[in-house]
């Protein structure tokens, strides 16, 4: 089983959309058993005494309009513990890939990795927050979530064991 975590800075728009993408694309690969996928924020700007807001509303609206299933999601922040919970840790821009490894101690194995890096980009996903461009986000979540799961099948890893899985995520 591969654990996939997508995290952008507030867990309303970018990386629930990203988890939305590959869980429609696991759908589609007939590979959805053998993924777990989620999303986290950095920040707690988005959860207010213990509960999190959903899903932006135009992200969803995005979503819908690319035909991608919005499943029920409120916004939670990144723990120390998923560090060891998840294979991968997926940020969305540089800033988040800087507060993901302060929020884990550090990424001593490598799980740490920014999306569009799939696609050979080291770019940041574009933030719609602030530009309200959530076609041009979604985009780039589609591009960084098609490369990871083309990764994930070159390297064999959606038909592997699970000890096998975790060693070739380096």
């Amino acid at each position: 089983m591969i654990k996939v975590m997508f995290v952008c800075h507030g867990n309303i728009c970018r990386s629930p959309m990203a988890e939305m993408v590959l869980k429609e694309l696991a759908r589609r690969e007939g590979v959805s058993d053998r993924l777990v996928i989620a999303s986290s924020a950095t920040s707690t700007e988005e959860i207010y005494r213990g509960v999190g807001n959903p899903v932006y509303p135009p992200a969803r609206a995005e979503l819908k309009k690319q035909g991608i299933p919005c499943e029920s999601h409120h916004a939670c922040q990144l723990t120390r513990a998923d560090y060891d919970r998840y294979n991968l840790l997926i940020g969305m821009d540089k800033y988040n890939l800087r507060n993901m490894e302060r929020i884990t101690g550090g990424d001593p194995a490598g799980k740490i990795r920014l999306l569009l890096s799939y696609a050979g980009r080291q770019e940041d996903v574009a933030d719609p927050w602030y530009s309200g461009r959530f076609d041009v986000a979604f985009s780039d979540i589609l591009e960084g979530c098609t490369a990871l799961m083309d990764n994930l099948k070159q390297n064999g890893l959606l038909s592997r064991g699970p000890s096998e899985e975790r060693n070739k995520l380096k």
